[in-house]
């Protein structure tokens, strides 16, 4: 019998070493490394034709070319879950689910369950977390409690495989949560970076080996990463993330990677107190309480995988009595930010050095594509003059430090659905092709053409405007 040895291992990132150190060199995470003893490796290779031996078997890619180019999937009937992993639930695919506590992933994921159990499919739902007696009660509360869902409580990956095994192949198997679970082939504790990546193992060659889809429910830790080793994220097909703020009535799930489907892919779903609803038209949802009168609101049209999603930027300049400004930033990038208030002080000469910024995505959702460059620069210079946008305008587009506006992927579907949504006026890059299009479009050369359009409805001066860039506002008011 093969003796167990010891290791040490960064419980952030994974690292293994063959000491202590104070350091881990892979992360440059402090304090992160434990002592773990792990089991030994068997002391041979499988002999050919031994018992137990599985041999693999090499196909080539031309015996492929007369199946089905798509990859055969269960759908839920949950339009927006459906939307977000390709389609349904690929078989023999594992999935990643993480999320803040509380934020719904045991909810998506039992309602998941419950709609394929009415389909007349298999569904599992283990849970290491919960008694089976605390499901129930949960299922009783969303309505699910008639529906065929297979329901189990234990944490032993052994005995786990040993009952599906047992029984028919699940359509799926949901594992609630994966930090739970171990393993008899590692001794450590639950949770830690070795047990996890040990079961997680397991469980993906039992979906690999059986064709049953696996859904893993990850925490995260408290800056919104999946805890436990990244090495699980890069073993998984997709990973999902659960955003949402306990403000706001509504989740956003996001594919953060996916192997069979379009990644960056989101379903946005409304928290009610009967399970989380399906919100198909999220653009409405995130304007329909928008004030269009007050300064420092700009509607950005941007696209989340492959829907275009209209969302309201909200900017607050305001006197700093402290002798460094704060900025404060929800649902952007701090640094982009940071850029954009650059670029508008050295090309067009605002002054905002003294002041206090707040940036706000309305609604909690995340933007990280730079086309939100020209709404939040809208947004700041609205603000600043006091002057609010049009209401019936869109805008979009990057710039660069230059000051220069530059185009962007998918205009026409931004631009279609804010014709859709009742927007008259589109504010864009000049390279951006508007053809069949009802919006009228103000074509930008650069920053400063923005700015002197919305100081020139402003109640006070706020800089000097050059007069090429005021003939540019005045055109692209004749055009529009």
């Amino acid at each position: 019998m093969a003796r167990n040895r010891i290791s040490y291992v960064c419980q952030v990132c994974g690292a293994v070493t063959h000491r202590w150190q104070g350091k881990c060199d892979s992360c440059g995470e402090w304090n992160s490394i434990v002592e773990e003893a792990v089991g030994g490796e068997p002391s041979g290779r499988p002999q050919p034709g031994a018992a137990g031996t599985i041999r693999g078997r090499i196909i080539e890619l031309e015996a492929l070319k007369g199946e089905s180019a798509d990859a055969p999937r269960t759908a839920t009937g949950i339009g927006e879950l459906d939307r977000v992993i390709g389609g349904g639930f690929v078989r023999g695919s594992a999935l990643l689910v993480g999320g803040d506590p509380g934020i719904g992933k045991s909810t998506l994921l039992l309602q998941a369950c419950a709609a394929l159990a009415r389909a007349g499919r298999r569904a599992v739902y283990i849970s290491g977390e919960e008694a089976v007696a605390q499901v129930r009660l949960r299922a009783r509360r969303l309505g699910l409690a008639g529906n065929p869902v297979a329901l189990a409580a234990e944490t032993c990956v052994e005995d786990i495989l040993a009952t599906l095994l047992d029984g028919p192949t699940p359509d799926l198997v949901v594992l609630d949560s994966i930090q739970t679970l171990w393993t008899g082939a590692v001794e450590s504790a639950p949770g830690t970076v070795t047990q996890v990546r040990a079961a997680a193992q397991a469980m993906i060659r039992y979906a690999k080996t059986t064709g049953a889809a696996i859904c893993l429910v990850g925490h995260v830790t408290k800056d919104g990463q999946i805890a436990g080793p990244r090495v699980v994220e890069h073993m998984v097909d997709a990973v999902l993330s659960f955003e949402g703020e306990g403000a706001h009535h509504f989740r956003v799930l996001r594919a953060t990677k996916n192997r069979f489907g379009p990644a960056d892919e989101i379903g946005v779903f409304e928290m009610t107190t009967t399970g989380l609803g399906e919100v198909s038209n999220p653009s409405e949802l995130f304007l329909s309480e928008r004030n269009a009168a007050t300064p420092g609101a700009a509607v950005f049209a941007g696209m989340e995988g492959t829907r275009p999603v209209l969302c309201e930027i909200q900017a607050l300049v305001a006197p700093s009595p402290l002798g460094t400004p704060r900025r404060a930033v929800v649902g952007w990038d701090p640094s982009r930010l940071a850029m954009v208030l650059a670029v508008l002080e050295a090309r067009c000469r605002l002054r905002l050095g003294a002041s206090d910024i707040y940036l706000n995505v309305a609604g909690g959702l995340r933007i990280g594509e730079p086309a939100a460059d020209l709404a939040v620069a809208a947004a700041l210079v609205s603000s600043l003059a006091g002057a609010a946008l049009p209401a019936d305008s869109v805008y979009f587009g990057e710039v660069s430090l230059s000051g220069a506006v530059r185009p962007v992927s998918h205009a026409p579907a931004r631009l279609r659905e804010s014709e859709r949504l009742g927007f008259r006026r589109a504010i864009v890059p000049r390279a951006t092709a508007t053809d069949g299009s009802g919006l009228a479009a103000s074509r930008l050369d650069d920053l400063a053409a923005l700015v002197a359009e919305i100081a020139a409805d402003g109640r006070r001066g706020i800089v000097a405007v050059p007069s090429h860039v005021r003939a540019t506002s005045q055109e692209n008011r004749a055009t529009g």
